[in-house]
């Protein structure tokens, strides 16, 4: 792999991309959301070893993906998108990438038998270090240091040394990644993803959970259809395909020297892919037509998120989407819709409206977190659960309502056992916040609160198909 990638490289490719496009294009643009880093030369230097280092996802992972997010825009599979909102070194081991995948694989099994479509799993996850900061500058006391930005840049503990933006933290990020990768890769097809194995977790939460009943008809179901499949021969033996799954990874493209960096040209298309990970998005602060970020993901052939809030300008989103999707390909794009228990119901058919009337083809999805983060009465940052049920089954209903597919879901989320989000069958209160309130940034729901959710949702999309049914019935 060459250090340094030339236009005329990609001339001999034939690549099919715009040839103005370069990787570092988006340096000529305004940019927002960047640290300033005080020691340039350190960083060209960081810069130049992760040109060097070999790509954390391949290209063709990134295409199949893409081709998966072109089903659910058709409404034949659905997208489950989650993980940390922001991954940490600290909390870097084998059990918690374990504990948040298990959690993943255990709502899959539900949606997707509710659903009976594929689910498409995709996690934060393995790049998820860079979190845009509403402010520049964090006061505490008498104190102002500059905000923390993720450990891919600098230190969450409040002192000068730890808030100086530190180019080594990238290639830490790298190694990280590269190491949960690998063991992603390992459970998801090593075994550990064996669906029948899979659903006994789920039997194992519905003993132990107080909302049995709200669950017991599902995962009982679930059961008689795995025991009728073994009777008719079809097990993990008859089919491989059943022990194992497709899992791919996802984060906020934020920081764009990293992003470059590992940026290649794939030598079967000649064009350009982000190798940091399968799916990147853009968040609702660097979401601005004519700058940086969206600029530097115009040129990548990834599959492309874009956070869609209240405040979304119609007009800019619709000319932000033909930037990044020229020819309106199925699975290129992904809405995210962020909007608030309160005022989804007002604010997202526009949106809905609006893309339906321009043609254009994306994946619909939920973020029910961000809307709803509110301070807790013991003055801890929290999401409660109503609320983020609330949004979603809001979002379903809207769809059906618009005649448009509800086609995912996009969660902060943990396999651990913290206490960040109030409410679900464990009843988490704002006085239980304190017991186990870890995150580095943004409250997420722990492993139960979120196979909770999975199975409400699972009534969601059993209702959905079930009026798909009726309906083809009718015609």
């Amino acid at each position: 792999m060459p250090h340094k990638i030339t236009k005329d490289l990609i001339l001999e490719t034939g690549s099919k991309m715009n040839n103005n496009w370069m990787p570092d294009s988006w340096r000529s643009k305004p940019i927002r959301q960047v640290p300033e880093y005080p020691d340039q030369a350190a960083l060209e230097a960081v810069e130049a070893e992760l040109r060097a280092s070999p790509p954390l996802v391949f290209a063709g992972e990134a295409r199949r993906l893409k081709s998966r997010l072109g089903d659910v825009s058709r409404g034949k599979a659905f997208l489950l998108q989650g993980g940390d909102c922001a991954e940490s070194f600290e909390e870097f081991n084998a059990d918690n990438i374990r504990d948040t995948f298990r959690v993943m694989l255990q709502m899959a099994v539900a949606l997707t038998f509710a659903a009976s479509c594929p689910v498409v799993k995709v996690g934060r996850i393995a790049g998820q270090f860079a979190k845009p900061r509403s402010a520049n500058m964090e006061t505490q006391g008498d104190e102002i240091l500059p905000s923390y930005r993720g450990d891919i840049i600098n230190g969450i503990d409040f002192n000068a040394k730890s808030r100086i933006p530190d180019p080594q933290r990238m290639m830490k990020a790298y190694n990280q990644s590269c190491s949960t990768l690998n063991l992603l890769r390992a459970f998801a097809q090593g075994g550990y993803a064996n669906l029948h194995k899979v659903h006994q977790w789920n039997l194992d939460f519905v003993s132990g959970g107080e909302a049995v009943e709200r669950y017991r008809d599902l995962t009982g179901r679930i059961d008689e259809a795995l025991c009728f499949m073994k009777a008719c021969g079809v097990n993990s033996s008859t089919q491989p395909h059943l022990n194992g799954t497709e899992f791919y990874t996802s984060h906020e493209a934020l920081l764009l020297s990293y992003e470059e960096a590992l940026t290649r040209v794939d030598s079967t298309t000649g064009d350009w892919y982000d190798t940091s990970g399968h799916m990147l998005w853009i968040g609702d602060r660097t979401r601005i037509l004519g700058e940086a970020h969206v600029e530097f993901l115009s040129g990548i052939g990834n599959p492309l998120g874009l956070k869609v809030g209240p405040t979304t300008d119609l007009d800019d989103l619709i000319r932000i989407i033909d930037q990044l999707n020229p020819e309106d390909e199925a699975g290129r794009i992904t809405l995210i819709c962020r909007m608030g228990s309160d005022i989804i119901e007002d604010k997202l058919p526009p949106v809905i409206r609006r893309l339906k009337s321009e043609g254009r083809q994306v994946v619909w999805s939920s973020d029910p977190m961000h809307g709803n983060t509110i301070k807790s009465s013991t003055g801890y940052k929290t999401r409660p659960f109503e609320r983020v049920l609330k949004e979603i089954q809001s979002f379903f209903a809207i769809h059906r309502s618009e005649g448009t597919y509800a086609g995912g879901v996009h969660f902060e989320m943990t396999g651990k056992n913290v206490t960040e989000c109030t409410g679900g069958a464990e009843m988490i209160t704002d006085e239980k916040l304190k017991d186990r309130y870890h995150t580095y940034c943004d409250p997420r729901l722990n492993a139960n609160q979120s196979l909770e959710l999975a199975f409400l949702i699972a009534e969601s999309l059993k209702e959905e198909r079930t009026a798909r049914e009726k309906k083809q019935v009718a015609l």
